[in-house]
């Protein structure tokens, strides 16, 4: 009870804008929004930023993929990659509800989600889950649509290190054969279309990991969206 009217407590306080500092303001103020959230061209299939007239970028040309789609509602540099540091290592699950507006904000994403018949987060391993307290990525998928948003469906069944400590190809190797879907759960999945949701996304080799299992249990479209995206995918 005391926690619960803590956060109702501190929703209704002042905030300093997490970016420029400005106090009292909102997490996320308007200018700072105005002047580091604006959309970019974006490939559709894996959402590393392009000139606009490149559709999809050279990478996409010639590489297979299991997801359809990907979306991205900022590149993940300054301010954003502190922002994402502060939510999922500095106990912030507060932050979800702000980086949601701004990932349904993005072009192409409210569609995406009109469009998805269940919303999934990324799942993680048991060990993760125990150290952080949260999966984000949850927080995430609640933020954007509470009526979709399905947890452990998408299961993590295999405990890997972490991707940031791994080369592009590695990366792959890693997250090969990590998740599954629940048993119970794949006739919910045959013919439907899944937006699989994120906070980052670097190389892609763990949501195209995560895409596969979908993809095998019958999904008819698997879509990726992530707060940020990475634009070098070493």
């Amino acid at each position: 009870m005391f926690t619960a009217l803590f956060h109702g407590l501190a929703a209704r306080l002042p905030s300093r804008c997490a970016v420029c500092h400005a106090w009292p303001g909102q997490p996320l103020c308007e200018a700072c929004i105005g002047l580091f959230a604006q959309p970019r061209p974006r490939c559709k299939r894996c959402a590393l930023a392009v000139a606009d007239s490149i559709q999809p970028c050279p990478a996409c040309l010639t590489a297979a993929s299991p997801l359809d789609a990907a979306l991205a509602a900022v590149s993940y540099g300054y301010p954003w990659a502190g922002v994402v540091q502060e939510f999922k290592f500095r106990a912030q699950p507060s932050w979800a509800r702000h980086l949601a507006v701004l990932m349904r904000s993005a072009p192409w994403v409210e569609p995406a989600l009109d469009a998805a018949h269940w919303v999934l987060p990324m799942p993680l391993s048991t060990q993760r889950l125990q150290s952080r307290g949260f999966n984000q990525a949850w927080l995430l998928a609640q933020a954007l649509s509470p009526a979709k948003a399905r947890a452990q469906w998408l299961l993590r069944v295999r405990d890997t290190p972490a991707q940031s400590s791994l080369a592009g190809k590695e990366r792959l190797a890693n997250v090969a054969q990590a998740f599954a879907i629940d048993p119970l759960r794949q006739q919910d999945l045959e013919g439907k279309n899944v937006l699989l949701v994120d906070d980052v996304m670097t190389s892609g080799a763990s949501l195209r990991a995560a895409a596969l299992p979908l993809r095998q249990a019958g999904a008819g479209r698997v879509t990726a969206l992530v707060f940020a995206r990475a634009e070098s995918t070493q």
